[in-house]
């Protein structure tokens, strides 16, 4: 990744434009660019963006960049992060950041128009799992696990034992993912942080010391290009830091207000920059956002993969953090990204949803109303009926659906006992595929 271009210092931009100025027309290109505000047409633009756009007329780059500084240092607000230099981050409110947490209220605290079958008591917990199962793959595919997704959600839905260091990594952040979720009521302490990171780097630190860093370790963040990307604060720094945090991550309001999902994105941020650990920071990062998005109401984040997004454009990811680091300590860059990311992950979930209520349907109307079939049930002849060589255990149902194995075993037996399921042993086991011909047997079966 190439690491952005440093903007130029606020101070002598600002020399050079009042020694070139000097009559009150001289100002006014000027004083029309500081009028289109922090960011025009919705657009938070760094310097290494606004010094490839031609300015306008009487104006250079760098006056354009006072007017973007001018307009935005008095919307500033510090938090209590502090770089390696001992100056504080801060972000600012500009309206990109106010539409989209919005956005973000209506749709994941609020009543949002989900399928039932989402939000029932009765179904909720599959479409749960089937995100923790995404988050947990597409979090340790962001770190360099090599596994298919397919191979991986085998190995979660059955229960067997990681094959190697990525299946161990897919895992492991399933289970940190699982775990937060009983946790919500406590407030976070280093020992909660602590307790993330070792289940996300079960088995995985190739390292004889603890997991923290050590003073003289040579830990950073590079690429594959092995440029220096981000040197962390000093090692002996990470007690009295990870305190820091954790007192953020736990005050209530003080007089200025900080949204939720703000906190949630910096706390993100903080332990990502801080990088306290020999490995596992973003995935540990990536989990305490979940944590305190629903541990602050935003119910909807426990359905959302944001790994999902980022893996996309792990670019962008990475250059919101060092536009940050580069700008003043500016992290707008950073929270803005993350917003659009949780903003597409709601509308990826949307459009999932839709899909497979339609697919639900379509099963269901092969059914005679009388059939008896519960939604567990419903659901796995679903799958099977697009997958028909795949084999279920009563372990991969169980898994797949939150529920005790005796329910799981009850729920397969009686579908092989109707025809819709072929019984077979493998082994130690009973395995489940679906008949042949299902699609006949489901019309059949009243």
């Amino acid at each position: 990744m190439k690491i952005p271009a440093t903007p130029p210092p606020f101070e002598d931009g600002l020399r050079s434009l009042l020694e070139r100025f000097h009559e009150e027309e001289d100002f006014e290109a000027f004083d029309r660019e500081v009028m289109k505000g922090p960011a025009p047409d919705g657009a938070y633009r760094h310097w290494d963006t606004i010094r490839r756009i031609p300015p306008p007329g009487g104006l250079t780059a760098e006056d354009v960049w006072v007017a973007r500084k001018v307009a935005r240092r008095g919307l500033y607000r510090p938090i209590p992060l502090l770089d390696r230099n001992g100056r504080p981050f801060q972000y600012a409110l500009v309206d990109p950041v106010l539409i989209r947490l919005h956005r973000i209220d209506r749709d994941a605290a609020g009543h949002i128009a989900l399928p039932e079958q989402a939000t029932s008591p009765e179904t909720r917990e599959r479409y749960i799992i089937r995100s923790l199962v995404e988050e947990a793959i597409t979090s340790s595919q962001l770190e360099g696990a090599a596994t298919t997704r397919e191979v991986a959600k085998e190995m979660i839905r059955t229960g067997r034992d990681p094959r190697d260091r990525s299946e161990r990594m897919i895992l492991n952040n399933y289970r940190a993912m699982q775990h937060i979720r009983v946790r919500l009521g406590e407030p976070l302490t280093p020992d909660f942080v602590f307790d993330l990171h070792g289940i996300v780097s079960e088995g995985m630190l190739d390292t004889d010391g603890g997991p923290l860093r050590s003073p003289g370790d040579g830990i950073a963040v590079y690429d594959d290009r092995d440029p220096l990307l981000h040197l962390p604060p000093p090692a002996e720094e990470i007690e009295g830091r990870m305190q820091r945090m954790c007192a953020f991550a736990n005050e209530a309001e003080t007089g200025v207000f900080l949204h939720p999902v703000l906190k949630s994105i910096l706390l993100h941020f903080w332990l990502a920059y801080d990088h306290p650990f020999v490995d596992g920071n973003g995935r540990t990062a990536r989990a305490l956002f979940y944590w305190s998005m629903l541990k602050e109401g935003f119910w909807l984040a426990e359905y959302l993969s944001i790994s999902r997004i980022l893996k996309r454009a792990p670019a962008r990811y990475g250059r919101s953090f060092l536009y940050s680091e580069t700008d003043d300590n500016d992290l707008t860059y950073f929270i803005l990204a993350q917003l659009r990311v949780i903003e597409q992950a709601i509308e990826e979930l949307k459009a999932y949803l839709e899909k497979k209520v339609a697919e639900i349907a379509e099963t269901k109307a092969l059914l005679k109303p009388s059939s008896g079939l519960n939604h567990r049930q419903i659901a796995l002849l679903n799958h099977a009926m697009r997958h028909p060589s795949t084999a279920y255990t009563i372990e991969s149902h169980r898994s797949s659906h939150g529920v005790a194995y005796a329910t799981a075993r009850a729920d397969l037996l009686d579908l092989a006992s109707r025809g819709l399921l072929d019984q077979q042993r493998r082994g130690r086991k009973f395995v489940f595929i679906a008949a042949p011909d299902l699609s006949m047997r489901l019309r059949e079966l009243g």
